[in-house]
């Protein structure tokens, strides 16, 4: 028999608000704090004043020991010893809180105007407006009054004052902070008109119209048993809660571990301060990080069980999807995080070996998990040449393979032991056999949207690229001095005046790294005109300058000569003689000139913000 993990029902507005009151209804402590700007609060009461539907709201019961999330209480409630609640408020924060604080906390509301500026609110309700059908509920009914109930002029005076219930009777302003208990009201509001029968009658005729809307009102409530598993917790509040801030298993990670005393943003803040001083893992998320240290903690079990016997089958697999982060405690984390954060670190000074300096030009942030998982295990030994050189390998492959992006988490899984068994004497993995790069992908690779376009630049650094004036080698110095960034070698303007297609033009064939100077001096001009121009300013003859060319694959005699068609056919075997040395295995080579036609523009899958 099929059972759900659910319950829906209804309450009613006053048992709610009652409820969070007493600290019976928390939030969780992955939920933000309270934003509802003041247009918000006043559309909120109107609904409630008409019987509208406000939405339904979503519930938690605790008790769950695999769901321990800490609790806070709602904003406005004041409980000195708060207990442990009965139900966390997973969606629902806003419209919760915004009437608590307006219908509940016998407090000037704290919120914001429409231009997010702080402001402290009363909120009332015209009471011979709310009974006329004709009038805007939102815009005539109901009212905002500053903290001190004054309005007053651009000059600071007063204009109209509420401050008083007598002034509120006069002005036949209800104050909403009454309207779930209005018999102190109703009596000094009847007794200040001496019981005048129109004045009662209005009020009575209000109360039947308006308050008892409030008293009346039922809230839709999604509860979620103890039962639910955190996975699932966390699916839901992802799914459900749009207009507020989406949950990530690290916020959820963050509040199972604050009950138990762990600050683990707190953790994590200091230790991306510390990673991001490296500039290639200035992109890092804090989902990375916790995949790569969950790769490691599902790789110790996995041993764990294998040592005391478990056949392999039955062991526990390696794994770092959603379900596996969520299912780390706070040992897992402690004993882990120093160890992957090395790692991290060891990535990025191997990466930065390979000349990519710099977040904007790492060809995939995923790909970085895996690596800071194996360096993270092999420690010192990454730093010896056979294992970086495979280390190198394995990456090259994965970038020109372009195998991570989309879901990657299964080839996480199986980098980790398939990498370090290599590294040990085994056979190649898996990423290695999958990789294959075909000729045709040069002439679509045309930006930085394609991972293999940035590491195929990188490519040309890491082998011996040479800076065009200076001739010295490309180091992370020069790189940010010189504002190394990817240019055309034969400009655009160059190439759309001589008839050459914007496609050929536009390929990572015509395109190499050159320092900011050096294509400021390119502009629009032929190849033979600029060569002269940079030679002569830096005092460079024809054969150093041809060995320059030659270091990023480009024939001098074609250049020199403006051939754009003998350049780049010459320069596309090149850049695949490099592709195929980095990823240490054929190329099933094709003319890419014939197929340029019938080359289909290429959909990348990895769209890394730069």
């Amino acid at each position: 028999m099929t059972t759900t993990s659910f319950d829906s029902t209804k309450e009613s507005l006053v048992d709610l608000l009652a409820s969070i009151e007493s600290g019976e209804t928390q939030l969780p402590d992955f939920q933000r704090g309270w934003i509802w700007d003041d247009e918000h609060i006043k559309s909120l009461i109107a609904s409630i004043s008409l019987s509208y539907p406000i939405g339904a709201i979503m519930m938690l019961e605790t008790g769950n020991a695999d769901v321990r999330l800490k609790p806070r209480l709602v904003e406005g409630v004041r409980l000195d010893n708060p207990g442990e609640p009965d139900r966390l408020i997973l969606d629902g924060q806003q419209r919760l809180t915004s009437l608590f604080l307006s219908l509940s906390s016998g407090r000037a509301v704290e919120t914001r105007d429409a231009r997010g500026k702080p402001i402290k609110r009363w909120y009332y309700i015209a009471m011979r407006k709310a009974l006329d059908p004709d009038a805007d509920r939102e815009e005539d009914v109901i009212r905002a009054l500053p903290e001190d109930r004054m309005l007053k002029n651009f000059r600071g005076e007063v204009i109209a004052d509420f401050s008083t219930p007598e002034r509120e009777f006069e002005a036949g302003l209800f104050p909403v902070s009454q309207v779930l208990d209005c018999s102190n009201w109703r009596t000094e509001h009847n007794g200040y008109w001496d019981y005048d029968k129109d004045k009662v009658k209005l009020f009575d005729a209000f109360e039947k119209e308006i308050i008892k809307r409030f008293e009346r009102y039922h809230v839709p409530l999604i509860f979620l048993r103890k039962e639910t598993p955190k996975e699932a917790v966390c699916q839901v509040f992802e799914k459900v809660n749009t207009g507020g801030v989406s949950l990530t298993v690290f916020e959820l990670l963050t509040a199972t571990f604050a009950a138990d005393d762990f600050n683990l943003r707190e953790d994590w803040a200091a230790r991306e301060r510390r990673l991001r001083q490296n500039q290639v893992l200035k992109g890092l998320e804090s989902t990375d990080f916790l995949q790569s240290l969950t790769l490691l903690a599902t790789q110790a079990r996995r041993l764990k069980a294998l040592t005391a016997g478990t056949v392999e089958q039955d062991a526990p697999g390696i794994s770092c999807k959603r379900r596996d982060i969520l299912r780390l405690t706070l040992p897992d984390y402690r004993a882990l995080a120093d160890q992957t954060t090395e790692g991290f670190e060891r990535a990025g000074r191997l990466l930065f070996g390979q000349k990519i300096f710099s977040s904007r030009d790492l060809p995939y942030r995923t790909q970085l998990t895996p690596l800071a998982a194996i360096m993270a295990v092999l420690g010192n030994r990454a730093e010896n040449d056979g294992v970086r050189a495979k280390l190198a390998r394995w990456y090259w492959c994965g970038v020109f393979g372009e195998l991570y992006g989309g879901a990657t988490e299964s080839r996480f899984a199986r980098d980790l032991p398939e990498v370090l068994g290599w590294v040990d004497g085994g056979p190649e993995p898996s990423t290695i056999a999958d990789s294959n790069f075909v000729p045709t992908r040069l002439l679509t690779l045309r930006t930085r949207n394609s991972a293999a376009y940035k590491g195929l630049h990188a490519l040309l650094l890491r082998d011996g690229g040479l800076d065009f004036r200076s001739g010295e080698s490309i180091n992370n110095q020069m790189y940010f001095e010189e504002r190394i960034d990817i240019h055309h070698i034969f400009p655009q303007k160059w190439c759309e005046t001589n008839g050459i297609e914007p496609g050929r033009c536009d390929s990572t064939v015509n395109k190499t790294p050159l320092s900011g100077k050096t294509n400021k001096a390119i502009g629009g001009n032929a190849p033979s005109v600029y060569l002269e121009r940079v030679q002569r300013s830096a005092g460079i003859d024809t054969a150093r300058m041809d060995q320059i060319l030659a270091s990023h694959v480009v024939d001098p005699k074609a250049i020199r000569t403006d051939d754009f068609n003998a350049f780049f056919k010459a320069r596309e075997a090149a850049l695949l003689d490099r592709i195929e040395r980095a990823m240490g295995k054929p190329i099933a080579r094709e003319v890419v000139e014939e197929g340029f036609e019938e080359a289909v523009e290429f959909q990348d899958e990895e769209m890394e913000a730069a």
